[in-house]
């Protein structure tokens, strides 16, 4: 891997905008040390493992999460990187049949979304489907087995939960091209649409209790960030320091007067999250991350010009989604073990608890090293074909195609693998879905 990363490290264009690889890279890092740090695993009385938050533990640790809440800024790298590879396909299919229409038309247009989202999901999605394959397997044989109980329960229910995040990006490699062309119009008016969207949906949801609501800023919230990144791309991001302070007042002001509450990640038992749904608060919260992270631009990338900090950025790039899938599965193993030993579990919180924080940390890095080791070549992407080259689907399969991607895999990580033999249900959006059609329609 040493030499390979090296010969892609001196090949970087020089135009490229290593700080974006630099931000996904900590952007999942931190999601995957959060979730780490924040697991409170205890046994009850009966021993039954159960799986707590350290945040509802020690409440007064919340405000980490205006720090450490960060996936708003992998969500801005995305709409950077998206607007970027439409119009370089464009810019190609264009080139390829001498029109310079735009964007192109008809069966042209089709082709660029298709290839568009061969190109965009192909790394995303193989990685995702042998998880989801490994886990949903085991999670088969084990109830065939009549196995279960105590903490693998647990882990058959956690360790899709990750895959939320997934669904959403699928979304947004979707709705690209539209919205990359509402940005070319609008600029940041588009943007300004979807936050005043956003913010209707949380004055019905809130003052008029409209039922459902809450769930179409799954997509306004999130698509908004992503169309800051359209903004980056453009270079029209000039005042992060307004965004950033305009996202910290607005987060402060409405959790401070407004329902909702302090901590940006979901708590166990809250009648309202700032994430799932998401809320207008979350989305200030994700401006001012996004400006924050603008502020720090210069320095950063004046020390990714670094060789050997710009190799480990690239090394971590190819990696970071299969680390990404299996870091719960990894970490869940660690507690698994120190079970089976029977090495006490500490109260969360407590001293002994924090004494054994390096440890199980390092333990867990140590097993996602092993899982990315083992299945890192799925990440790898194949052969893309271009948009001039014959397609294998038009842009209604490949439409249909990500559609139930999206729902199939948002559907299993509100319901797990666990249950996949007796029916077991999760509600998504106004819909009950199943384990077993959620794997399906992936």
């Amino acid at each position: 891997m040493g030499s390979s990363v090296r010969e892609l490290a001196e090949k970087t264009p020089a135009g490229r905008d290593r700080y974006i690889d630099l931000l996904r890279v900590a952007s999942l890092g931190t999601v995957v040390a959060g979730h780490w740090l924040m697991a409170a695993v205890t046994t009850g009385d009966d021993g039954r493992a159960e799986v707590g938050n350290l945040l509802a533990v020690v409440p007064e640790l919340q405000p980490l999460t205006w720090a450490l809440q960060i996936m708003p800024v992998f969500f801005f790298v995305g709409g950077f990187s998206h607007a970027l590879s439409y119009r370089s396909l464009s810019r190609a299919s264009e080139s390829g049949s001498g029109s310079g229409s735009g964007s192109g038309s008809g069966s042209e247009g089709g082709s660029v979304y298709s290839a568009f989202l061969r190109a965009r999901l192909q790394r995303l999605l193989r990685p995702t489907m042998v998880f989801i394959g490994v886990w949903g397997a085991g999670a088969l044989a084990l109830q065939l087995l009549g196995q279960g109980g105590g903490l693998l329960d647990v882990a058959l229910r956690l360790v899709a939960q990750p895959l939320w995040f997934i669904g959403i990006y699928l979304a947004m490699v979707a709705f690209t091209p539209p919205l990359l062309r509402l940005h070319d119009r609008w600029g940041w008016g588009a943007f300004g649409a979807l936050v005043a969207a956003a913010g209707a949906v949380d004055a019905a949801r809130f003052a008029f209790d409209v039922p459902y609501v809450e769930f179409l800023n799954f997509a306004f919230v999130w698509l908004a960030v992503h169309q800051l990144g359209f903004l980056r791309a453009d270079g029209r991001l000039r005042l992060p320091y307004v965004l950033a302070g305009a996202g910290l007042v607005g987060a402060a002001l409405l959790v401070a007067l407004g329902p909702y509450p302090l901590s940006m990640v979901g708590m166990p038992g809250e009648r309202v999250s700032n994430m799932a749904p998401p809320t207008f608060a979350l989305l200030c919260h994700g401006l001012w991350l996004v400006g924050a992270v603008e502020l720090l631009r210069a320095p950063a990338t004046r020390w990714l010009a670094r060789p050997r900090v710009w190799r480990g950025v690239v090394a971590a790039n190819g990696i970071s989604m299969t680390a990404f899938l299996w870091h719960l599965t990894a970490m869940l193993g660690v507690y698994g073990a120190l079970l089976a030993l029977d090495i006490p579990l500490p109260a969360p919180a407590s001293a002994a608890w924090w004494a054994q924080v390096p440890l199980r940390l390092a333990a867990a890095a140590a097993l996602t090293a092993a899982l990315v080791a083992a299945f890192r070549r799925f990440e790898r992407p194949g052969a893309v074909r271009g948009p001039g080259a014959p397609a294998a689907s038009g842009s209604p399969t490949a439409a249909l195609g990500v559609t139930l991607c999206l729902f199939g895999v948002l559907g299993l990580s509100m319901v797990g693998f666990g249950g996949l033999l007796e029916g077991r249900t999760a509600m998504l959006i106004a819909v009950h879905v199943t384990a077993p059609a959620a794997v399906g329609m992936a």
